[in-house]
């Protein structure tokens, strides 16, 4: 028996029948059979499993002659233990290092085929014509080509992690604008006099179902990316257990690991666009309720800014004065903006009234309320903090904020009529499209400072004009 022989026959010997691997930590069964312990322990809990309760506290069958065997009675088998740790070390049985037709040393890489070959295939006809490296250069080519594949597929990895990080941002966005429009609609509904249930149900299921359709969409996208970059993971950790084996070991199917970077697709969707609610709080006949509540608001001259024009369409004059007549240095005049307030001051109950709007421009516009002693000679941000509650209008500059801010709330699409809603005793301004009826907007807090009177802000010449009551009011351009 030649040395080869004998090395395979020694292999053979020291090979669990069930793992086919080198023992580890052998038993001999009682019919005299050799398995690693846990190889049979496993073995027999899976016969245990199937057989169920009939097997309780028997005799189990050997896998190698399905004789009998008491599990009790495994004997460990010290020579079999020394005899796999020989197999271990042994040259011939390095299950990598020699070639399976010719049973030569691998020394040789063929470039062709992206395998490693011995002396005697290097000669062969089918890689005659091939370009071979030393194994050794090879090694080197190519885990610099591994190295390069586990970079590309980190920065993938990376990206589809921004891609993950903004999809969870996206969700969590349109959760909160879907409750904050329930909180709206529920409110809404509780300041009808009417018990609008049937309505009310209505508006909520529209919501429900376009929050599920949305968020449907959402994970959908997101379990998308997640098994992208799972994907991704369990690749570049082939490609890292690859890159760290031996030689021989790391070059063995190099063509079909290369190839499986290159047959991966990585999908890099766009982020996710800010999604705006198509359900709307509409209570039908709410803007009809508000209507019992109406005032006839009228804007004060003497607060108008110097170039703001005010005509009255009833009397047919201009309630505004000249500029260089106008007193630019009064107290109560709006020399920071082209604004002005309402001539009532509201300091207890539930007020409306109606605003016309006709933008031309691009200029932003304000509608609201004010405290009656804002500062009108400087500019401030028109906040609650600074005592004006109002939203801005625009064509289309700015998105509608999610939810209350500390800043004025900018419609971008505005209303041609604006309906605006005090009610003082509740810390309440809430303002509608009078249109459809649809809520736009409410401040609401505990209570207000002090009096509040109507205020408007035009945004420059040639943006167009706001009708209050019966007077047009402008910008001179």
């Amino acid at each position: 028996m030649d040395a080869v022989e004998l090395a395979r026959k020694l292999q053979e010997e020291a090979t669990c029948s069930i793992c086919l691997d080198y023992f580890t930590d052998p038993v001999m069964t009682a019919c005299g059979h050799n398995f690693c312990r846990e190889c049979i322990r496993l073995s027999w809990e899976k016969a245990k499993g199937k057989k169920g309760r009939r097997r309780k506290g028997s005799s189990f069958p050997c896998p190698e002659c399905r004789e009998m065997s008491p599990q009790r009675n495994l004997r460990p088998n010290r020579l079999l233990t020394k005899v796999a740790e020989m197999a271990r070390q042994h040259p011939c049985l390095q299950r990598h290092d020699l070639c399976q037709a010719h049973q030569e040393p691998l020394k040789l890489f063929c470039e062709e085929d992206q395998s490693p070959i011995c002396v005697v295939c290097r000669e062969a006809r089918e890689h005659r014509l091939h370009r071979a490296l030393p194994i050794d250069e090879a090694v080197q080519e190519y885990k610099l080509k591994l190295e390069e594949d586990m970079e590309c597929l980190r920065e993938e990895m990376a990206r589809t992690e921004t891609l993950q990080a903004q999809g969870q941002q996206a969700l969590a966005e349109w959760q909160a604008k879907v409750k904050e429009r329930r909180e709206r609609i529920l409110v809404e509904f509780e300041k009808m006099t009417l018990l609008l249930v049937e309505e009310e149900r209505r508006l909520l299921q529209a919501l429900k179902e376009e929050e599920e359709e949305t968020m449907a969409r959402l994970s959908e996208r997101q379990a998308s990316l997640d098994q992208q970059s799972h994907g991704l993971e369990m690749l570049l950790l082939r490609l890292e257990d690859r890159s760290q084996r031996e030689p021989l070991q790391m070059l063995q199917d190099m063509k079909d690991t290369l190839a499986s970077k290159d047959s991966l697709h990585v999908l890099c969707p766009e982020a996710t666009p800010p999604t705006a609610l198509r359900t709307v709080c509409r209570v039908p006949g709410e803007v009809e309720v508000l209507r019992g509540f109406q005032e006839v608001v009228v804007p004060d001259p003497t607060s108008a800014y110097p170039y703001l024009l005010l005509y009255e369409s009833r009397q047919r004059r201009y309630l505004s004065c000249p500029p260089e007549a106008s007193g630019l240095c009064g107290k109560d005049r709006f020399v920071a903006y082209p604004c002005a307030v309402g001539q009532q001051s509201f300091s207890s109950g539930r007020h409306y009234w109606e605003v016309g709007v006709n933008l031309t421009g691009d200029a932003l516009w304000a509608l609201g309320v004010c405290r009656d002693n804002v500062s009108r000679k400087d500019r401030v941000p028109k906040s609650p903090e600074n005592g004006f509650w109002v939203v801005q209008l625009s064509k289309g500059r700015r998105p509608l904020a999610p939810v209350p801010a500390p800043g004025p709330v900018t419609l971008p699409e505005p209303p041609s009529h604006m309906g605006i809603f005090l009610d003082f005793e509740a810390g309440e301004v809430s303002f509608y499209s009078v249109s459809d009826g649809s809520h736009l907007h409410t401040y609401s807090q505990a209570a207000f400072p002090g009096p509040l009177q109507p205020f408007f802000c035009l945004g420059a010449p040639k943006s167009g004009q706001m009708v209050i009551s019966t007077v047009t009011v402008w910008v001179k351009g």
